[in-house]
């Protein structure tokens, strides 16, 4: 068998590999795509592991290892950099440390989606974009309206929208009007396929389906939290969902003194971000939740109250995947995600 401990780049990759067989180690550096596309092709039909770090720019590189039958692993970086005590890196030193790793079976292995199911990631994180450009360019239209006086109406649809091209503006101000609602009305053009085409593939699967009977869990929410959680059997508590979900303060204890700090934000920001505009629609119907959320933004601030609530929806939807019970049901038998002792560690989660 062929390990082969790789420190991967956008234009080459250095490796380091092993031969179990003969003992024979060695080094190389393949330049992307010609000199990596040689290299393993060279290798088709022998049985090859490779460990690479999390990163980015590598999707042709996992296709071809999936291509020849090879065995792809990906590391957590964190873990990766934190075993290795040296404070002198280069590439070469960096793609040794994941051969040793690979060989002493220490290599910090991460969970990694199905190429199926990274391509509906894909369409996710495309709607998602054009969707916060979007709402740039209407918030670029109201802050115009605004300047013109125009308050208190949404000047992006209906009615506002005529009033505010019946203003008479000068210079480069009409431009701007324009072009804005220009674009505007082509980013609507583009997210709606794209929102039809989500909601498909979310009624396509039991898992979303059975998410979307959360208040304010749309196609969108359930199945980008489906697909960043992937099978719940690797999160043994709610809890620990809402840390790899970031939504979780940063803490620096020691002795008696308990530090909390922002939130960590580790883990999928698009999940995150969704989780909190899904939270502004469900704490209106949980009385619970709306209490706590009005406290919160009366006593803190409305982002805050946000992103507590969201933490609460995250915790909840994981109970239903784990319980296979809809909104309803959850609500009956009550839901872990509503008991604080669960979320603190006084009470056992079952």
């Amino acid at each position: 068998m062929l390990i082969i401990g790789c420190d991967f780049h956008p234009t080459f990759q250095q490796i380091a590999y092993v031969d179990t067989e003969t003992g024979e180690e060695l080094q190389r550096r393949l330049n992307h795509p010609v000199g990596a596309e040689q290299f393993y092709r060279s290798l088709a039909g022998r049985q090859v592991r490779v460990g690479i770090e999390a990163t980015g720019n590598f999707r042709w590189f996992r296709r071809r290892m999936a291509e020849l039958g090879f065995e792809l692993w990906v590391g957590d970086p964190s873990a990766i950099s934190a075993s290795n005590p040296r404070k002198q890196r280069t590439d070469k030193r960096d793609a040794e440390h994941i051969l040793r790793l690979l060989l002493e079976d220490r290599f910090p292995r991460v969970w990694m989606p199905s190429p199926a199911e990274e391509e509906i990631r894909g369409l996710l994180v495309h709607r998602c974009r054009l969707v916060r450009l979007r709402t740039r360019v209407m918030n670029q239209l109201d802050g115009m309206a605004k300047n013109e006086g125009l308050i208190g109406i949404r000047v992006y649809t209906g009615q506002g929208r005529q009033r505010f091209q019946a203003v008479a503006l000068g210079g480069w101000q009409q431009q701007q009007r324009r072009d804005l609602y220009a674009l505007l009305d082509d980013l609507n053009g583009r997210i709606v396929p794209l929102d039809r085409e989500v909601a498909a593939v979310a009624e396509a699967r039991v898992e979303a389906k059975l998410l979307m009977t959360h208040p304010g869990v749309g196609p969108n929410v359930s199945l980008a939290f489906v697909l960043a959680i992937g099978p719940w059997q690797r999160f043994p508590r709610g809890k620990q969902v809402a840390s790899y979900l970031g939504l979780i303060p940063a803490e620096a204890s020691s002795g008696k003194k308990r530090r909390l700090g922002k939130l960590t934000k580790q883990g999928n920001s698009m999940v995150r971000w969704l989780l909190v505009q899904a939270a502004s629609l469900a704490q209106n119907k949980d009385a619970t939740w709306h209490r706590q959320y009005r406290r919160l933004a009366l006593t803190k601030h409305h982002g805050i109250a946000k992103l507590a609530i969201a933490h609460k929806l995250a915790i909840r939807l994981y109970w239903m995947l784990r319980s296979g019970q809809n909104y309803e049901q959850v609500r009956e038998r009550g839901s872990h995600a509503g008991q604080s002792g669960c979320l603190t560690g006084k009470t056992t989660c079952r």
